[in-house]
């Protein structure tokens, strides 16, 4: 391990959290050098929704390997990218019929929220965007600027500006409940937007998470969620929608908003949508918005990842029929059983989310940070999230196994009780 700490940038984060070398994984385990086993309730942080290694996807990179498919395109047209869009179409587009277009930026998730920043400005003539409270988006510049957290902004080195941060759903109180709370303070910001004299003026876009994964696994309600949607039609705002951890399925539905009764104008999606984990972005934009675009006027070198086409191809094929979606509800309702007798014994915890991201609130940041490395130790990779690190974040893999779900959640809810008792 010597070459990670002599060569490795001072930078690295996760590294420093879960010290092992890993050398082979399949599904919701990986193994180290050692030969130590792990259960993953951490998927390449929402990356892996259909596990390490999924062999449908590796048997279709293979084929295309070895039958000379195109790997590099830049955006030219390719079969693998044609097969991948039509898929798409087919299966998730259509049925809900949804017109937008596919936009393919740089791989990253950032890359997908600073295009729809750029036409959201640019459609609208306007420069101010709003985010939220505990939202994060990103950390190129523009992503960064409406990433809430300030352990990541402070890192940018000049102002971040021309976005501003509202409160995210529910207020301070009841902060991350999946009540009907928070819709005053819109009203309150509409209010402010109609007044001639408040001061302020309609923003180009509104920057949403249905679910903040990073801020802390917060739900807002659906009567929120609809009357920001209501907001940004009134004021002529894009209503961007930033799905890049809650999407491809994660939620028990294909979009995190699909029964929120909500239609956005813009749709980051990365992360689970490679499939298998090679890297991919996409912007879902209304052919509206689309048409403000003129041809290069947003590149990237790698937003022709063909590989990642192939493997999101049969990613997809996993919403042909509704087994996959009905399994991950399946699944949340296994958690929320396996937790509950750990919920009841102990009123300061709180578990929310939906589908499988699952946020365990245990309301200190040290104590979430032993009970991660305590897991690690047994054998389980969590991660913490949330302001102060103090939520713990199940993220399994989609496709995990039943017993391999119930073994880690053992050893979560056996380590959550050793390190309760040792603080008692």
């Amino acid at each position: 391990m010597s070459i990670f700490e002599d060569r490795e940038s001072s930078i690295r984060a996760y590294s420093r959290t879960y010290p092992a070398v890993f050398a082979t994984a399949s599904n919701a385990r990986q193994v180290d050098e050692e030969g130590k086993e792990y259960i993953d309730f951490f998927a390449g942080a929402g990356v892996l929704n259909f596990g390490h290694n999924n062999p449908r996807m590796t048997e279709a990179m293979i084929a295309y390997l070895q039958g000379g498919g195109v790997l590099h395109s830049l955006d030219m047209k390719t079969t693998a990218k044609a097969a991948f869009m039509q898929k798409f179409t087919d299966v998730i587009l259509k049925p809900r019929n949804m017109p937008h277009r596919m936009q393919f930026m740089g791989p990253t998730g950032t890359n997908a929220v600073e295009a729809a920043m750029k036409l959201a400005r640019r459609a609208t003539g306007r420069h101010h965007i709003v985010a939220f409270s505990r939202g994060f988006h990103g950390m190129t510049l523009g992503a960064l600027a409406a990433t809430a957290n300030s352990y990541f902004r402070e890192a940018a080195g000049i102002p971040l500006l021309h976005v501003s941060h509202e409160p995210f759903g529910c207020d301070s109180k009841c902060l991350g409940c999946e009540n009907n709370c928070g819709v005053d303070a819109l009203h309150t910001l509409a209010a402010r937007y109609r007044d001639g004299s408040s001061g302020i003026t309609p923003p180009a876009a509104f920057l949403v998470e249905v679910i903040q994964a990073e801020g802390g696994v917060n739900v807002a309600s659906r009567e929120w969620l609809q009357s920001l949607a209501t907001l940004a039609k009134e004021l002529g705002s894009v209503l961007i929608v930033d799905e890049i951890q809650v999407g491809c399925g994660r939620t028990g539905s294909y979009f995190s908003f699909d029964d929120i009764g909500i239609e956005p104008d813009i749709i980051c999606m990365a992360k689970g949508i490679g499939g298998i984990g090679t890297p991919m972005a996409m912007n879902l934009v209304h052919p509206e918005l689309d048409e403000n675009w003129s041809p290069g006027q947003h590149t990237g070198t790698f937003r022709g990842q063909n590989l990642s086409f192939v493997a999101g191809t049969e990613a997809l094929a996993y919403f042909d029929t509704p087994d996959l979606m009905v399994e991950v509800k399946a699944k949340e309702l296994l958690t929320r059983k396996q937790l509950q007798p750990l919920l009841s014994s102990d009123n300061s915890l709180q578990l929310r989310g939906k589908g499988l991201i699952l946020g365990l609130d245990v309301g200190d940041g040290e104590r979430a940070a032993a009970i991660v490395q305590r897991c690690f130790s047994k054998g389980l990779i969590i991660s913490a999230c949330g302001s102060g690190g103090k939520v713990l974040k199940l993220i399994p893999p989609l496709t995990i196994p039943e017993a391999d779900l119930v073994a880690g959640l053992e050893i979560l809810t056996q380590s959550i009780r050793d390190v309760m008792e040792q603080a008692a």
